[in-house]
């Protein structure tokens, strides 16, 4: 008997597939919705080819990203890097800054998105930063540049863009009646596709995706391949950005702002798997005019009537029915979520194949592998600091505590803000003002010290603020509800935001990272939605003593303190304050002192081992996300009473200091260790760091927009220094290879 072959069929097309053909008929039909809808607007041929054109930069960029994302990495700085290109270009060709011409302009941009490509990619592979929180910091450091550059005020140049018209043609229209950015989307596209899919990188990049360790077994250098991926994802966002400032001719500081989430959204609907191995270009470039066309649907609103009043007469008139603001931000958070969904529950598991077998009555298909966890970063293992930690004595024991850095630099900073300004920093009001501030941010820390230690991510909880605030500010305001049922709603909003990310992260198994991006969105959309993009003001007193000092709320109640200690310390002190120390002490006998708290950190050191040690897993990383979710919560409820007020962006950035806290504090961004102490001194530690960039001395204060960036530069140092000092102990093998070399060498001469 003729032995039995099993055919594995052929090989998955990487130019193009029946997915790109769904998409195709799914394009056709939202621009059919469109034009029906708003027929004034997408009927003309005029709303194509503007649809093609914004859709040529988020394409370019999606280019780049497919290549990153079919590495299993991410790049959430294309946004910033879109946006800062632009603006390095208006600051170097604006006659009333620099002044420079077009050509040393454009080599400058290509310098500065090369460098911010390798940046990313050196420390995603050779120093091994987990791609979200580096590509992150990177959003946070550009979004920085951005506004400082700015200064918060557009830049124009359209005057002297007359004396280049080469180069400023090229974001205008040509003699076949389209715009020039469109051919150049083509063209970087079909280059992506073919290089992508038929030559040496394509395969490269695919085999690094599928499985890195078996790639470098077959000789392929896989860290120069994430390099280069980052490398190309940057200078198509650089190519994007010049374009945008051919065709605007000046450039505002909101350029970019949300890009990275269309550009994922849009590469992941176009096929590409967040578990890497796979994506194709065309795929990537359609998702992006689906993304575009969305955006615009909703944008553009679509034609209604209305009937106003006029001496008395019934008179219609025509009007424009729009989304309030922040609803489109909801919806492209709500979209990368479902994007992602699509991958493992649609792409992997063949359901559009499977029925199509189906209706012919053939077999179905076998579908892929839908284990594994995406991203997956090195887990921390047993530290080598902690077990110094054990064996040391006396004053070691306290230097080899993962902890001990955020303490002393704590001592530290305050050491230093009192010898440049004693009058001030020597100030008890000045001293709790500080504190004050210090509050909302070590509440965030808090919740967050949680998700950290159990081996995930929040990147919402600054959101979740805002958005907790905004509910309690709307039933304040507008609904004119009473103090507790305001905060109950307040606290209600933002549970249910955690709530939603455990179920995601936990439930549906997606990165804690991706789920959490989407609700970084979703929420800070929702709470401009609520207040319709307005500062509110004005509700009861009694919400208010929530951040009032002691000795108010004693006032507030009739009680008056004598002179003295006691009332001097009530004058400073703040209820807010007293709080947050009792969630602390809470959340910190639980984490180190109950078994809650050891499973938090079993499951965050081995997610494997902890289970088999019958650990549920799911249920502490549920329960610790929806923690650090109401922690940022109450942070907001107290952010409203404490200003009397709510801005829409309120919680800005806190994400960013949160986890900087935390790591800064000893807890390790690959999970399974993590104490109250060193993230509250953590949370200390950026507090004062702001307080002593924002301190007036001898008549100099750095702007606020370069503190972000450099909070931003402490957190890729604080990650270093986790990854470098405290796990892979470099100075002690440092050490160890010197003493080697001495010893062999005293041997030899010996």
């Amino acid at each position: 008997m003729a032995p039995t072959t099993t055919s594995l069929g052929r090989a998955p097309p990487q130019l193009v597939g029946g997915w790109e053909a769904g998409l195709l008929i799914f394009l056709a039909l939202l621009y059919l919705g469109g034009a029906i809808v708003n027929p004034a607007f997408f009927g003309s041929t005029e709303a194509l080819l503007a649809l093609l054109r914004d859709t040529s930069r988020v394409g370019i960029i999606a280019v780049g990203m497919t290549f990153v994302i079919a590495n299993k990495d991410l790049d959430l700085s294309v946004g910033s890097t879109y946006g800062l290109i632009a603006v390095v270009f208006a600051r170097l060709f604006a006659s009333n800054v620099l002044d420079f011409g077009v050509i040393e302009s454009m080599i400058f941009c290509v310098l500065l998105g090369t460098v911010i490509g390798l940046v990313n990619g050196v420390l995603v592979t050779m120093l091994k930063v987990p791609a979200f929180i580096a590509t992150l910091t990177m959003l946070f450091i550009g979004r920085g540049f951005v506004l400082a550059l700015t200064h918060g005020q557009a830049i124009y140049y359209s005057g002297k863009a007359a004396d280049y018209p080469l180069f400023f043609h090229l974001g205008e229209i040509n003699a076949l009646g389209f715009n020039n950015q469109i051919a150049i989307f083509l063209l970087v596209a079909v280059i992506g596709a073919y290089v992508l899919a038929k030559t040496r990188w394509g395969y490269e990049t695919f085999a690094t995706g599928g499985n890195e360790q078996a790639a470098a077994y077959a000789g392929i250098n896989t860290q120069w391949v994430r390099i280069r991926a980052y490398l190309i994802s940057s200078l198509c966002a650089t190519l994007s950005g010049l374009l945008a400032a051919a065709q605007d001719k000046g450039v505002t500081p909101l350029y970019g702002v949300g890009w990275e989430l269309t550009v994922i959204a849009s590469v992941v609907i176009g096929g590409a798997s967040i578990l890497g191995g796979r994506g194709r270009v065309l795929g990537s470039c359609l998702g992006a005019t689906v993304v575009v066309l969305i955006d615009k649907v909703l944008r553009e609103g679509w034609p209604i009537t209305r009937t106003v009043i006029i001496d008395g007469e019934s008179v219609a008139v025509g009007a424009r029915f729009t989304l309030p603001a922040g609803a489109v931000m909801v919806f492209l958070g709500l979209l990368l979520v479902v994007a992602v969904l699509i991958e493992p529950f649609l792409i992997r598991r063949q359901i559009a194949a499977r029925f199509w077998a189906w209706l012919r009555g053939r077999p179905p298909p076998p579908a892929y592998e839908t284990g594994g966890v995406a991203l997956e970063g090195v887990q921390t293992k047993g530290a080598m600091a902690a077990d110094m930690a054990l064996s040391a004595t006396g004053l070691g024991k306290f230097l080899a505590r993962r902890d001990a850095l955020a303490i002393i630099l704590t001592v530290l900073l305050w050491l230093t803000g009192l010898a440049l300004r004693p009058d001030y920093w020597w100030n008890l009001p000045n001293t709790f003002a500080i504190l004050l501030n210090y509050t909302e941010l070590a509440l965030v820390t808090v919740g967050l010290t949680y998700v950290i230690a159990a081996g995930d991510i929040d990147l919402s909880v600054g959101s979740v603020l805002a958005l907790a605030g905004s509910t309690a500010a709307y039933f304040l305001k507008v609904l004119g509800a009473d103090p507790f049922t305001a905060v109950a709603m307040g606290l209600l909003a933002g549970t249910v935001a955690g709530l939603v990310n455990a179920v995601i992260t936990v439930g549906f198994k997606l990165p804690a990272f991706i789920a959490t991006l989407g609700m970084f969105y979703i929420a800070r959309g929702l709470a401009a939605w609520f207040v319709a993009g307005q500062q509110l003001t004005g509700w009861p007193e009694g919400y208010n003593l929530l951040g009032r000092k002691v000795n108010d709320i004693f006032l507030h109640f009739g009680v008056s303190l004598p002179p003295g200690m006691i009332r001097t310390v009530a004058e400073v002190v703040s209820i807010q304050t007293i709080f947050m120390f009792f969630v602390a002490l809470i959340a910190g006998i639980v984490l180190a002192y109950t078994p809650f708290g050891l499973k938090v950190c079993a499951a965050g050191g081995n997610v494997r081992a902890a289970a088999y040690a019958g650990i549920n897993t799911n249920r502490v990383r549920f329960i610790a996300l929806v923690l650090s979710a109401f922690c940022a919560t109450m942070a907001g409820i107290i952010n409203v009473a404490y200003f009397r007020s709510f801005n829409p962006v309120a919680g800005q950035f806190r994400e960013l200091d949160a986890i900087a806290s935390v790591i800064i504090g000893g807890g390790s961004i690959f999970g399974g260790y993590g104490t109250m102490i060193g993230s509250l001194a953590g949370a200390a530690v950026i507090t004062l760091v702001r307080a002593l960039l924002q301190l007036n001395v001898q008549g100099f204060s750095m702007p606020q927009h370069w503190i972000n960036v450099f909070i931003g530069v402490i957190l890729i140092v604080a990650v270093l220094i986790d990854i470098w000092v405290r796990q892979a102990n470099i100075f002690a093998r440092l050490r160890g290879r010197f003493t080697t070399a001495a010893r062999t060498g005293e041997a030899i001469h010996g």
